[in-house]
């Protein structure tokens, strides 16, 4: 428990939510990396993977971003099922589709270890 999960570079972690933040699409990836099975996560608030290290001004950010059809992009640190974590870079932006219901996609593969200590030192100084 609490330990890093390392993502390899041809990880592509891919997740839809509805308007309400509520996880309706996770991929192979999504599910191996956080511990869950799709049976699990499907229907579950996207927030169950915020680590407790993850200022609440960063996912103020995100969600002021996608609700304006702006993409968001940052260094995210989740957890996992079983309170291990992971980095990664994500992409968060917002569709439209056929039947006029927002939906959020989000994007997010390996970062670097510049882009995490980066991030950590941000992250710092936010809340």
């Amino acid at each position: 428990m609490n330990q890093e999960i390392i993502l390899s570079k041809d990880t592509m972690i891919v997740s839809e939510t509805n308007e309400k933040g509520i996880i309706i699409y996770a991929n192979d990836d999504f599910c191996k990396i956080a511990s869950y099975t799709k049976d699990e996560v499907i229907g579950q608030p996207h927030n169950i993977l915020r680590h407790e290290d993850m200022p609440k001004a960063a996912f103020k950010d995100l969600w002021e971003h996608a609700k304006n059809n702006k993409v968001w992009k940052g260094i995210v640190k989740n957890k996992t099922k079983h309170g291990d974590y992971y980095w990664v870079n994500a992409c968060v932006y917002s569709v439209i589709k056929k039947d006029l219901q927002t939906r959020y996609i989000s994007v997010r593969i390996k970062p670097t270890k510049e882009e995490i200590e980066n991030a950590i030192s941000l992250y710092k100084t936010l809340d």
